[in-house]
C-alpha cells in the first residue's frame, strides 16, 4: 500500500500498462519514508475511522473505482484504504480535517465498508472538492496533466486544502524558509482581515527575499511532498509549505489586536496567495468580536494549534517512535531470539543481514538498467534464496533462516 498511496497514477508505457522505474524509486526512497510516516502514523491503519465521527485531521483517499467520475464525491480513511479498496483506483487527498469516513455508505452503492457496517447514508457535514474526483488547481486540471508540458509544483492551501500549481498562485514562490503556509487568493478574500494580517506579518508581495523562479526545491524546514509521478517524462511534485512550531494562540486580549493593525495606515494591495511566517497564527486576535468573524468565514480553527498539519504529523511521529521502542517486547521474532543461545542469535543474524545484503543488490541491477520489478522477479530471488540454503545444508554449513520468516 505503500506504493498506491505514492504512486495512485504512474506514467503510462505502451498498451497502457502503468509502471514505475525501481531507480524513480530508489532515489527518492528515504524521503518517501520519513513523509509517509509523517503522514500515515497519524492516522489508524486498522480500523475504519468512522466510530470517532468529524477527524480533526487525518488522511484520506477518494476511490474512482467504488465512485466513478460522475458520481458522488467520498473520501475514505487509511484503514479502508488498505483493507477494503486493495487493488483500487484511488487518489491520495493528503490529509483533510474535520472528516469522517465514507467507505460503504450510500455513496458507494452495492460495495459495504469491511471495517465497520453500521453507517449513516451520508455524512451531511464532511465537505468535499473537486480534488475528490483527482483534480486540482483554479484551473481544475489533473495531475500529473499529460497535456500540460510546464514543469511546476503544487502547494497546498492551508484554508481550502486544494492544491494549486506555483504559477497560478498570482505571486512568486518564496525561497525564504520562514514563509511556511500558503493561503490561496479566494481563500483571503472569503476573510478580508486576514489581508490587514498580510500587510504586518507576511510583508508584500515584492518582498526581496521572494524569488519567481523557486520550483521543486528543497530547503531547511520546507518539506517536499512528492508523487514520483511523471507528466510527458518530466517528474512532478507537490509542495506543502509547513509551519514551524509555536506556541498555542494568545488569550483573548482586552482590545482587538485586528483593530489596532487596522489604525497603521500600513497598506498591501490585495492580490495573489499569501506566505505565511512560522507562528504566525499566534499572532492572530482572539477577543470575541474576532472570534465571531472567524466563525462567520468558516475558519475558526485557526486558533486551534493542533489543526496545523505540522502537529498531525509531529503527533504520527511521536507515535511512531512510541511503537519502535516498545516494539522489541511485542515481536515475536525478538521474543523467539532472546530464548536462543548468543551463537545461535549471531547466526541468525549473519543470516537476514546477508539476505538483505543480496535482496539490495538483486534490487540494485533493476535499478541500473531503468527496469520495472515484477512479482515473478521476487518470487524467483526467495527461490534462489531457498535453494542457496538447501546446498549450504546439503553441505554441512545449514544457516538458521528462513526467507519465509
Amino acid at each position: 500500500h505503500f506504493f498506491t498511496f505514492y504512486f495512485p497514477r504512474m506514467a503510462a508505457n505502451e498498451g497502457d500498462e502503468a509502471t514505475v522505474s525501481l531507480v524513480d524509486v530508489l532515489e527518492e526512497d528515504e524521503e518517501l519514508e520519513n513523509e509517509a510516516s509523517a503522514v500515515l502514523a497519524g492516522s489508524d491503519s486498522e480500523k475504519c475511522s468512522y466510530p470517532e465521527g468529524y477527524v480533526k485531521r487525518q488522511a484520506l483517499y477518494a476511490c474512482s473505482t467504488c465512485t466513478p467520475k460522475g458520481g458522488q464525491p467520498a473520501g475514505v480513511c487509511l484503514a479502508c484504504s488498505y483493507k477494503c479498496h486493495e487493488g483500487h483506483d484511488l487518489f491520495e487527498l493528503y490529509t483533510k480535517r474535520n472528516f469522517r469516513c465514507d467507505c460503504g455508505n450510500g455513496k458507494f452503492e452495492e460495495m459495504r465498508c469491511k471495517l465497520y457496517s453500521d453507517k449513516d447514508q451520508l455524512n451531511t457535514e464532511n465537505k468535499y472538492s473537486h480534488n475528490f474526483v483527482g483534480l486540482y488547481c483554479t484551473c481544475n486540471r489533473p495531475y500529473p496533466d499529460p497535456e500540460d508540458p510546464v514543469e511546476d509544483e503544487m502547494i497546498q492551501c492551508i484554508v481550502c486544502e486544494d492544491w494549486l500549481h506555483g504559477r497560478h498562485l498570482g505571486c512568486p514562490v518564496p525561497e525564504c524558509v520562514e514563509l511556511q503556509e500558503m493561503v490561496c487568493e479566494s481563500c483571503m478574500n472569503n476573510a478580508p482581515f486576514l489581508w490587514a494580517y498580510a500587510t504586518h506579518l507576511a510583508g508584500t508581495p515584492r518582498d526581496p527575499r521572494i524569488h519567481s523562479d523557486s520550483l521543486c526545491s528543497s530547503m531547511g524546514t520546507i518539506i517536499t511532498f512528492s508523487l514520483l509521478v511523471k507528466s510527458n517524462g518530466v517528474p512532478g511534485c507537490k509542495r506543502r509549505h509547513q509551519e514551524m512550531e509555536g506556541g498555542s494562540p494568545s488569550k483573548a486580549p482586552s482590545e482587538c489586536r485586528l483593530m489596532e493593525l487596522g489604525g497603521t495606515g500600513t497598506e498591501r494591495a490585495e492580490f495573489g496567495a499569501v506566505f505565511w511566517p512560522s507562528a504566525w497564527r499566534t499572532k492572530l486576535c482572539s477577543c470575541v468580536s474576532c472570534k465571531k468573524s472567524y466563525a462567520e468565514a468558516g475558519m475558526s480553527f485557526l486558533l486551534d494549534e493542533s489543526d496545523t498539519v505540522l502537529a498531525y504529523e509531529n503527533k504520527g511521529k511521536t507515535t511512531e517512535q512510541e511503537q519502535a521502542g516498545t516494539a522489541e517486547g511485542r515481536d515475536p521474532l525478538m521474543s523467539a531470539l532472546n530464548t536462543l543461545g548468543r551463537v545461535q542469535q549471531l547466526e541468525i543474524i549473519h543470516g537476514y543481514n546477508d539476505m538483505k545484503t543480496e535482496l539490495k543488490d538483486f534490487l540494485q541491477r533493476f535499478a541500473a538498467e531503468g527496469k520495472v520489478v515484477t512479482p515473478e522477479d521476487i518470487r524467483q530471488f526467495f527461490q534462489q534464496q531457498q535453494n542457496r540454503k538447501r546446498r549450504r545444508a546439503n553441505a554441512g554449513h545449514c544457516i538458521p533462516f528462513s526467507s519465509s520468516h
